[in-house]
């Protein structure tokens, strides 16, 4: 077995950032996913270090050809699923919209991945990450008192609300179509899932236990005993001691536990008094020695790990928590299965680098033979794809 999905057909039509990190995890778990990319330009083409499109095996087509949307049709007839990025109605005008495919393949997913999504008067506008997140009320909370919202990298909108979402609507689909024999259309809109995302604030700010004023809440930096502390060598370290027990191992780690004039942990008027206490006891050592204290305390304290440092940390090597993928160190594939463990990812592939062997497994090799060569890839004639 090589991951749970093994089995599943997923066909992707190339696109940026969120469909591609949904098209990644099913990869990872298992599914065989072809992705259609863009003829190569000129010159010789380069291999990725993406791991985004890790994974999976690639053939071109030029989609504004009837050759290119031929093929994309053939095989979306032999797919479980059809990932696609573009605005609404860019399938339906290039001849490849999920009525005529489902017409095709009645059981055939189709996912589709937008901003603002299907349907709305945002719909068919273009925007990032940083204007979805922005209209589903997930951006403007984020940042410090007095200060502007600051952008989370694009991990909110892009992954979390994007791909991830696009990722569980694929699986839900295809779980309901072992009991109806039917595919149907997936509308996976960034905006919808950075909201879903924030479903917890709605929840305390009904309960009145959240102030519209941006960092002065317990989650959003206003909590002293919840942010981040400069060490003595520049680095940083994350304190989530929001529960008593653990905040007692704070202060005993701070050694401030037998201060009687430190201020109550829940004394809001003194919670700018409190954090200045923590950040000139966190100055005078060492993230490592930091690190080090705290690594025997129930505390809730962390160092802050730069990207390139994650991969050698104790915790990601005890659990294998990175891989190396073409000399790339990337995240392994998550979750983890206990009968059916996902496979080592393969290095992403040369645009058109597969066509010839997705044609023979999954059309039968059909045309294959008559495949022609194309800056490096394959591209099948419009008879052939036929």
């Amino acid at each position: 077995m090589t991951g749970p999905l093994e089995g599943v057909r997923v066909l992707e039509i190339a696109s940026a950032a969120p469909a591609p990190f949904a098209c990644m995890m099913l990869s990872d778990l298992g599914a065989d996913v072809v992705t259609v990319d863009r003829e190569p330009k000129r010159g010789v083409p380069r291999r990725s270090n993406d791991p985004l499109v890790r994974g999976r095996r690639s053939v071109t087509a030029d989609l504004k050809t009837d050759a290119g949307v031929a093929l994309v049709r053939r095989l979306a007839a032999e797919a479980d699923v059809l990932v696609e990025g573009f605005r609404p109605g860019v399938m339906e005008r290039l001849g490849l919209g999920p009525d005529l495919l489902l017409t095709d393949n009645p059981g055939l997913v189709f996912a589709r991945m937008t901003g603002y999504g299907q349907a709305g008067p945002l719909a068919p506008r273009a925007g990032h990450d940083i204007n979805y997140i922005a209209v589903a009320g997930a951006l403007e909370p984020i940042g410090r008192s007095g200060e502007r919202p600051l952008p989370p990298l694009n991990l909110v909108g892009d992954f979390g609300g994007g791909g991830m979402l696009l990722a569980v609507g694929i699986l839900a689909a295809l779980h309901e179509r072992t009991r109806s024999g039917r595919g149907q259309v997936i509308d996976a809109a960034m905006v919808d899932g950075a909201a879903l995302l924030t479903a917890f604030v709605h929840g305390v700010r009904a309960d009145g236990q959240w102030s519209d004023e941006r960092g002065t809440n317990l989650l959003d930096s206003g909590a002293p005993f919840y942010d981040t502390y400069e060490t003595a060598d520049g680095g940083y370290m994350a304190v989530g001691a929001l529960e008593r027990r653990f905040y007692r191992e704070l202060l005993g780690g701070l050694g401030l536990d037998a201060d009687p004039l430190l201020p109550a942990q829940m004394d809001r008027e003194r919670w700018d008094e409190l954090r200045e206490r923590f950040t000139a006891v966190f100055r005078t050592r060492t993230r490592a020695e930091w690190t080090k204290v705290f690594a025997e305390l129930d505390a809730c304290v962390s160092p802050v790990l730069a990207p390139g440092e994650v991969a050698d940390s104790d915790h990601a090597r005890a659990r294998s928590g990175f891989v190396a993928v073409a000399g790339v160190a990337q995240p392994a594939p998550a979750p983890r299965f206990s009968r059916t463990p996902a496979r080592v990812p393969t290095p992403p592939r040369l645009p058109g680098e597969d066509t010839d062997a997705v044609l023979a497994e999954w059309c039968g090799g059909e045309g294959a033979t008559d495949a022609v060569a194309n800056g490096g890839g394959r591209q099948l004639t419009a008879e052939a794809a036929s």
